[in-house]
C-alpha cells in the first residue's frame, strides 16, 4: 500500500511553535518517564525538512 504524503507550508513563527512544542512535550513524556521515541522522530524530521524562502 502506497503512503500518501503531506506537506506542511509553516511560517517562522508556527515552526518556533511547533519546534518548542514537541521539545515540551518530550520533556513533560521524560518527566513521566515514558518513551520519547515518537516525538524525536517527528523533530528529527521537522529539521530535516527542506526550508523554502517566499
Amino acid at each position: 500500500m502506497l503512503m500518501r504524503k503531506y506537506y506542511l507550508y509553516l511560517s517562522e513563527l508556527e515552526y518556533r511553535i511547533l519546534v518548542k512544542s514537541l521539545v515540551l512535550m518530550k520533556n513533560k513524556l521524560t518527566r513521566q518517564g515514558r518513551f520519547t521515541d515518537c516525538v524525536d522522530d517527528l523533530l528529527l524530521k521537522v529539521f530535516d525538512a527542506p526550508k523554502k524562502k517566499f
